[in-house]
């Protein structure tokens, strides 16, 4: 009979690291805000709450990097 389950095998030690840190989680929730916004003044036709969505996108960036600097991102 096959065995299909991997029941009873180890695991590694080691996991894969997805990046899940401070400066991480920041910045992709400043980004999701920023693409809400923009979809919000595509829905309401307005150009103005559209582009405040887009011009908050660097600012995601910004803040990842800044917070990343000051040692919230993944330690090499």
């Amino acid at each position: 009979m096959k065995k299909d389950s991997l029941e009873g095998e180890p695991m590694s030690d080691s996991h894969a690291d997805h990046g899940h840190t401070v400066a991480a989680w920041t910045a992709v929730s400043i980004a999701m805000i920023a693409f809400l916004v923009g979809c919000i003044g595509v829905v309401i036709a307005s150009p103005m709450v559209f582009w405040i969505g887009i011009a908050l996108l660097p600012v995601a960036g910004i803040a990842g990097k800044v917070l990343a600097l000051m040692g919230y991102g993944k330690q090499k």
